[in-house]
C-alpha cells in the first residue's frame, strides 16, 4: 500500500471536530511520561463508569477465565484493567507524535538477536504478539530498532486513517501496513524474508478457526497463524511489551521461535497458541484488553456469556 497523503479533502467541515480533538491530545501528551501515567488512570476511572457494556463484557471474560479468583480480586482486577486502557489512549499518542529519540528512551528490549538470526537465514518471520492495551507503543518501540511490516485495516474516518498510518509508519521508513484481508501481500512479505506483526487472540467467528480451549473456556480461534507459517514457510516468533511498575518505560521481549511449528494438525497448532496465549497474559492480566468478546461465537448448543449490547432509543422527532 503507498503511504497516505495528505488532501485537501481532509480538511472539510465533517473532519473539524476530530481535529480539534486530536490537537488537544497532541498537547497534552508533551506532558512529562509520569504525568500522563497518572492522568491516564484518571481516565480509566472514568472509562470505567462510564463504559458500562465494556466494563461488563471485561468483568464477564474475567470471570471465564479466572473461576479460581475471588470476586473481589477480579474487580481490583478489573480496575486496574481499565486504568491500563486510559493509560493507553497516551501511549497511542506518544508512538504517533512523539520525537523518536524521546520515545526511544522508553524502550528495553530483549531477545532481538532471535529477529536477526531469522532475517541473517533469509526467513521470514510471523511476530506473533498480543492484544494488550500497550500493543500500539510496543509495536512502534520495537519498530524504532528493526523493520516490522504491520497488519493493517483502514479506518472509516478518512482523517483518523490518515493520522493512525502516518503515525505507525514514521518509526521505520521501510515498514509497509498490508491489508488485513490481503494475504496474497502478506505471504509475498514472508516469503522475501521479512518480518509481520500479527495478533491470533481475538475472535473472528467460525470462518477459518476451530474451537479449543482458552482458559478452559472453549474458544473459536483462527487457524491463520499455521496457514501464514506454512505457506510463507516462516518462523513464528512470540513477541510481548509491559509497561513496568517503576514508570521506566517498557520491556519488550522477542522470544525464541516456535519450534516444529506449524505440525500436522491445524488444531493442536491453534491449542498450542492458546497455551502460549494464556502464559503470556497471566504475567500481566492488568495490562490485557479484555473488552474484547472473546467467547462470543460459541459451539453448537451454546449460548453467549454478554448481554445483549443497549441500543440508544432514538428521541421521536418533535412536530
Amino acid at each position: 500500500m503507498d503511504r497516505p497523503g495528505f488532501t485537501a479533502a481532509l480538511l472539510h467541515p465533517r473532519y473539524w471536530l476530530l481535529w480539534l480533538g486530536l490537537g488537544l491530545l497532541w498537547l497534552v501528551v508533551q506532558l512529562p511520561y509520569r504525568w500522563l501515567l497518572g492522568l491516564g488512570r484518571l481516565l480509566g476511572w472514568g472509562m470505567f463508569h462510564l463504559m458500562s457494556d465494556r466494563r461488563e463484557v471485561a468483568r464477564t471474560n474475567l470471570a471465564l477465565c479466572f473461576p479460581e479468583m475471588s470476586e473481589i480480586a477480579r474487580e481490583r482486577l478489573l480496575r486496574e484493567n481499565f486504568a491500563s486502557n486510559g493509560i493507553a489512549l497516551f501511549e497511542m499518542a506518544m508512538a504517533w507524535w512523539w520525537p523518536r529519540q524521546r520515545l526511544a528512551r522508553l524502550a528495553h528490549i530483549e531477545g532481538l538477536e532471535h529477529l536477526n538470526d531469522a532475517a541473517a537465514q533469509g526467513k521470514g518471520v510471523v511476530l506473533m504478539s498480543l492484544h494488550f492495551t500497550t500493543l500500539e507503543i510496543g509495536a512502534a518501540l520495537l519498530g524504532q530498532a528493526v523493520t516490522i511490516d504491520g497488519m493493517y485495516r483502514e479506518h472509516r474516518n478518512a482523517a483518523f486513517d490518515f493520522v493512525q498510518r502516518r503515525g505507525r509508519e514514521r518509526h521505520n521508513l521501510d515498514a509497509k501496513a498490508v491489508e488485513r484481508e490481503d494475504v496474497r501481500s502478506m505471504l509475498r512479505s514472508l516469503r522475501s524474508g521479512r518480518a509481520i506483526w500479527y495478533a491470533p487472540d481475538q475472535d473472528y467467528g467460525r470462518k477459518a478457526s476451530v474451537f479449543v480451549p482458552l482458559f478452559g473456556v472453549q474458544a473459536a480461534t483462527v487457524t491463520a497463524t499455521s496457514t501464514f507459517a506454512r505457506l510463507g514457510k516462516a518462523q513464528v516468533v512470540p513477541f510481548t511489551q509491559t509497561r513496568l511498575a517503576d514508570g521506566s518505560g517498557y520491556r519488550l521481549t522477542v522470544h525464541p521461535p516456535l519450534e516444529g511449528f506449524p505440525g500436522e494438525n491445524e488444531t493442536a497448532d491453534a491449542l498450542r497458541i492458546n497455551q502460549w496465549v494464556e502464559q503470556a497474559i497471566s504475567q500481566q492480566p492488568e495490562q490485557y484488553m479484555w473488552v474484547h468478546r472473546r467467547f462470543k461465537t460459541r459451539p453448537e448448543g451454546e449460548s453467549r456469556p454478554y448481554a445483549k449490547r443497549r441500543r440508544r432509543k432514538r428521541r421521536a422527532r418533535r412536530g
